[in-house]
């Protein structure tokens, strides 16, 4: 599988672009999956379902399942946060995996950015971004695409990969 991520700070316009991108390069015929990084505690499970339940009660893994979809949920307690590797090991084969967040991962990255935010660029210092996606015209060491140009951006990506 080949993975390239999409990076930047707080409403960068990364989970847009990571949208974008999965209905664009879907649209072409390739497979992709996504695995997105979350700074604080979340829940895809809900109190009072059984699943919940289940893990309440002190299960370290729930598998949730129907004709549509399934779910693994794994309580990691004690345990440490897994690393990006261990997770897209869990992943079924396909030919791309972007991955949102995980900045500090060696994986090559196009950062998406938006000057009003505030925020610096990450690019500068950091050679595994290898592009920018902005909503401002920049001057730097690598390429710039427009945050919109979905079309570009997937092009780059996919030449970055070998797809």
């Amino acid at each position: 599988m080949r993975l390239y991520g999409v990076t930047g700070w707080k409403n960068a316009g990364k989970t847009g672009l990571m949208e974008r991108l999965v209905t664009e390069i879907t649209g072409r015929g390739i497979t992709v999956s996504t695995v997105k990084h979350a700074h604080h505690s979340f829940d895809v499970d809900h109190a009072g379902k059984d699943s919940h339940r289940h893990r309440v009660a002190g299960a370290t893994e729930v598998l949730l399942a129907s004709r549509n979809r399934f779910a693994l949920m794994h309580e990691l307690r004690t345990e440490e946060e897994p690393s990006l590797a261990m997770l897209l090991d869990k992943l079924a084969p396909v030919d791309l995996v972007l991955v949102e967040g995980y900045k500090r991962d060696s994986h090559s990255k196009i950062e998406a950015f938006r000057a009003e935010t505030g925020n610096p660029l990450i690019a500068p210092g950091d050679p595994t971004i290898r592009a920018v996606a902005s909503d401002s015209p920049l001057d730097l060491d690598r390429p710039v695409f427009n945050l919109d140009d979905t079309v570009a951006i997937a092009d780059f990506i996919l030449a970055e990969v070998g797809l």
